[in-house]
């Protein structure tokens, strides 16, 4: 058994824009580790490693895993909060910042509105226009060869990387059953699917990438076009944006862990295996069971001898978990206040609304044996998600948590293609929520400084005096990841201050005003082109829809929109 590595497995939820919160919480954890990595050797610096073996996530989540893996190429510099002029600088020497803040510019809402998709092939693939998810996905893949890449001892070779995937043809996989006449075969259809990846450098590396993963090189450019590809196909939204075709090898699909029960009595293939992807989050948002079992998988392996259900055990107490998952979810799912809300009316459009809301419920459910490993309290979860506080019109401080502490929450985590200063905003949370996190909540119990042979090493070069600067401020527990700028004064909130002079983006009525000729266009050449008609009958369409149907719902989008920017506070009205 290791006794000095501690290994965090990352889990990153689905987010649409809000993905500029995840991007700035895992921006300032690998800032964290590499001044730890620099700090070694110092006296009174715990000496315990900490390793990041796995990165999974889902839509945006998963977007981000693949953004970290190419960012590990080059050299990663952080991006000091800015001065009020300087709020919409880009950031190309930060590849987190460059993806999600930068995107392709200040305002992507009216990118998303262009209609050079439809007039380019004719046919509607998507609400939005999704051509600029296609750059940004080719801009975050691509490095410079010309410079060597940094050594990082905080993540394990090779690095494994997954995202989710809504396989909508989906895997057929049968039952055998006994009847009177013969044995019939029950098929059933799985569409729970996985884009699995295995990061390494040298050949050496390669050779110990297990089935199931598919080796990634961004420096041989082996497989980015895949790794890229599964990156667009978990974010794609569905019916708002761009559905994705994916190609692997039939082995690559056939021997991924959590699949390959379904593949057992089908022959592998040497031809690729081709599937039509939407949105990874539909199916599994939150894949946090799958981080799980990689760790315990890793655990297995270095103690063969404990058996299945302790190594779960194990890893659910502070004084002999060598391992944890650590959950970046930007929407964290919330209990229902009241019950007496739901609403119990009948009519079909209600109806296919609670349809739609229980299938993915039911699909977020996790199997009975991951939800004893992740109960409250125990050292097998840490979560990360949004946190803040507001100062009301009568200067009284005010806690918001979740969706309602991002400015990305808005229009369903599409706000930040609105305006900028709110994936700003959302970055520069996300650095501050992980700080705070690191110092104050990602600990151990001070038993553990004694009880966990990891930690009791780690810890044991330093002296009562300097553990101190370790020690969370929240309880008597000492800090996983040793954080060691200075501490700041109660009130400290690093954020920038925006164009409205407050420290929460706020725009004005008339910059939503500006877009409804874009939202009109969209909606026109969508409303032409869904359908395939007739030359006369689309004149007539065309004719009826200048006159009153774009009109129509354009109003409804601009009125929606307007409404969701003033619940969050996001708009001032004329």
């Amino acid at each position: 058994m290791e006794n000095d590595t501690f290994r965090v497995g990352l889990c990153m939820a689905g987010a649409v824009s809000a993905g500029a919160y995840t991007a700035g919480v895992v921006d300032y954890l690998l800032e964290a580790l590499e001044e730890w990595e620099k700090q070694k050797g110092n006296p009174n610096v715990p000496t315990h490693k900490v390793v990041i073996p796995v990165i999974g996530g889902a839509s945006a989540g998963g977007m981000t895993g693949v953004i970290t893996a190419s960012a590990l190429e080059g050299e990663i510099k952080p991006v000091p909060v800015p001065e009020k002029e300087d709020i919409l600088k880009e950031h190309p020497e930060n590849r987190f910042y460059n993806a999600w803040v930068d995107l392709l510019g200040e305002d992507m809402f009216v990118q998303m509105m262009n209609t050079s998709d439809i007039e380019k092939g004719g046919d509607v693939v998507a609400l939005l226009n999704s051509q600029f998810i296609d750059e940004i996905a080719n801009k975050i893949t691509k490095i410079d060869n010309s410079k060597p890449k940094p050594t990082r001892s905080y993540f394990e070779t090779p690095l494994k990387i997954f995202t989710t995937l809504s396989n909508l043809e989906g895997f057929d996989y049968n039952i055998d059953f006994n009847t009177a006449i013969s044995r019939e075969k029950y098929v059933m259809t799985v569409h729970n699917d996985y884009a699995c990846f295995g990061l390494y450098d040298t050949p050496e590396e390669k050779l110990k990438i297990e089935e199931g993963w598919i080796p990634l090189n961004f420096r041989t450019n082996k497989n980015v076009n895949i790794a890229r590809d599964a990156a667009m196909a978990t974010g794609a939204f569905p019916i708002g944006l761009e559905s994705r075709v994916l190609e692997r090898k039939s082995n690559d699909v056939h021997k991924i862990n959590w699949l390959k029960n379904y593949f057992a009595n089908i022959p592998d293939s040497t031809n690729d295996y081709k599937t039509l992807n939407i949105d990874g989050g539909m199916i599994n948002n939150e894949p946090f069971e799958k981080v799980r079992q990689v760790l315990d998988d890793i655990t297995q392996k270095q103690n063969p001898d404990i058996k299945d259900d302790d190594v779960v055990k194990m890893n659910m107490e502070y004084n002999t978990f060598t391992n944890t998952v650590l959950m970046i979810d930007p929407f964290p799912s919330k209990v229902k206040e009241d019950r007496a809300a739901f609403s119990y009316e009948k009519d079909m459009l209600s109806i296919f609304g609670k349809l739609l809301t229980a299938v993915t419920n039911q699909m977020k459910v996790k199997a009975e044996d991951y939800m004893l490993a992740m109960k409250d309290g125990y050292a097998s979860q840490f979560l990360i998600s949004p946190s803040r506080y507001f100062k009301d019109s009568e200067g009284n401080v005010v806690d918001a948590f979740g969706e309602n502490a991002i400015a990305c929450g808005t229009l369903a985590g599409f706000g930040g293609f609105i305006s900028k200063e709110f994936r700003v905003h959302d970055y520069y949370l996300g650095r501050f929520n992980c700080e705070i996190f690191l110092r104050d909540y990602f600990t151990v119990p001070k038993e553990a400084l004694t009880e966990n042979p990891i930690f009791r090493n780690g810890y044991a070069n330093v002296d009562e005096e300097s553990r101190e600067r370790f020690k969370s401020l929240k309880d008597d527990s000492y800090q996983i990841i040793p954080i060691f700028s200075k501490r700041k004064e109660e009130g400290y909130f690093p954020m920038p201050t925006f164009s409205n002079g407050s420290n929460w983006p706020v725009i004005k009525e008339e910059i939503i005003d500006k877009l409804k000729p874009h939202v009109k266009r969209r909606v026109q050449k969508v409303t032409l082109n869904i359908v395939k008609l007739s030359f006369i009958n689309k004149v007539l369409l065309f004719i009826g829809s200048k006159v009153v149907i774009n009109r129509m719902i354009t109003d409804k989008i601009i009125g929606a929109i307007k409404k969701s920017m003033i619940t969050w506070k996001l708009m001032d009205k004329k």
